[in-house]
């Protein structure tokens, strides 16, 4: 049983090493790479003003025959290329003109329609605040009423137990009992 068990741990160990060596290897490759690349001499600065200069040989490596020609100036094909990318940048300005212009009005037709949905939410929370506020006037105006009349009230239930009244006493039972109660 313990053959297979070290037989497990040793698959085990063999998955985290080749996980470990996934995940960490190709940091590990490019850092390398990087710093032989920095070790090895470096070229000289290449002279890249290829409209001053005809290419008189091909590098090495390069198996086109024609390379050469690339960069030789034509002067008749020169002026028509310079002219037609002149007229086709003038015409994608123009375009871009065009749109950005159509982009603003919508964006201030938007914002005008945005103003008026603003103004009339205005006048409807106005309306409101109106009407909270006659609401808050009743409100306190019946609060003044209930009050005063709670004191009227007060005041003469004062008056009627001055002159004998009892709570819960009704005119039916004072009759049973031979006396009248008068107000």
């Amino acid at each position: 049983m313990s053959g297979k068990v070290v037989v497990i741990r040793m698959g085990l160990g063999f998955v985290a090493l080749c996980i470990a060596g996934y995940i960490v290897g190709p940091p590990l490759y490019w850092h390398f790479m990087e710093a032989l690349a920095a070790s090895s001499p470096s070229c000289s600065p290449c002279l890249c003003d290829c409209s001053s200069q005809p290419i008189l040989s091909i590098p090495q490596g390069l198996s086109n025959a024609s390379f050469g020609d690339c960069a030789k100036p034509d002067p008749e094909v020169s002026g028509d290329t310079e002219n037609n990318f002149a007229d086709l940048l003038s015409e994608e300005l123009k375009l871009r003109e065009n749109e950005a212009t159509e982009n603003q009005h919508r964006a201030d037709t938007a914002l005008l329609e945005a103003k008026k949905i603003a103004s009339q939410y205005q006048k409807e929370a106005d309306k409101c605040n109106s009407g909270m506020e006659t609401c808050e006037e009743a409100r306190e105006k019946a609060e003044l009423a209930v009050v005063a009349q709670k004191k009227l009230t007060a005041l003469w239930e004062l008056r009627a137990r001055q002159k004998g009244w009892k709570e819960g006493v009704t005119k039916s039972n004072t009759q049973s009992h031979g006396n009248v109660q008068t107000a």
